[in-house]
């Protein structure tokens, strides 16, 4: 596993951006290292702006990532991503779910919903791996496990066994969510091999 590393996590409110932070967090924790997450809610009840901020390392001091630190960007959704394009770096990779949230102003017609979003994040010089999760949980039986989808395709950018990220969610996700969670984390490792 490198030394350190800074994963953070973007989306909107609703998307399980927490949970997946957190198992995330647990599984690196399982792991053997120093793990610090910093949440910001915004308007999350709203379908605001959600982020999480998650270092690694032997020894982390502070949660929060600073412009052109994030290794790695797990965008729940496409405008999420190219909002913390200031975020990333040459090396980065980033996570993108190409399923559309649309704001309020969108929703409401009185804006439209930018078409080249995926054009802008793959003509940049980072890695981009796009996926739509939702489809993915949809074929899983929850659409509420987005969140875990991505998580399974994160787990293949982290040097971690997967049986820890299966262990992490026994303990963290109630006993009616798990089969259906843990089906939807291997169904997003399975995409690493795509």
């Amino acid at each position: 596993m490198s030394e350190q590393g800074n994963i953070l996590f973007c989306g909107v409110g609703g998307q399980g951006i927490l949970l997946a932070s957190e198992v995330t967090a647990y599984s690196l924790l399982a792991a053997g290292m120093d793990v610090r997450k910093s949440e910001v809610h915004g308007m999350a009840q709203r379908g605001g702006s959600v982020t999480a901020h998650l270092r690694y390392g032997t020894t982390v001091y502070s949660p929060l990532i600073s412009p052109g630190e994030a290794d790695i960007v797990v965008a729940f959704e496409m405008i999420e991503a190219a909002r913390y394009l200031p975020y990333m770096h040459s090396q980065s990779k980033v996570i993108v779910n190409t399923h559309k949230i649309y704001p309020p102003a969108v929703a409401t017609g009185k804006m439209t919903y930018p078409g080249n979003v995926l054009e802008e994040l793959t003509s940049r010089d980072i890695h981009v791996r796009e996926l739509d999760a939702f489809e993915i949980a949809s074929r899983v039986g929850e659409v509420r496990a987005v969140n875990i989808v991505m998580v399974g395709l994160l787990s293949t950018y982290l040097p971690i066994d997967e049986q820890v990220y299966v262990d992490v969610m026994n303990e963290r996700i109630p006993e009616r969510f798990r089969d259906v969670n843990i089906k939807a984390f291997h169904e997003g490792r399975k995409l690493a091999a795509v």
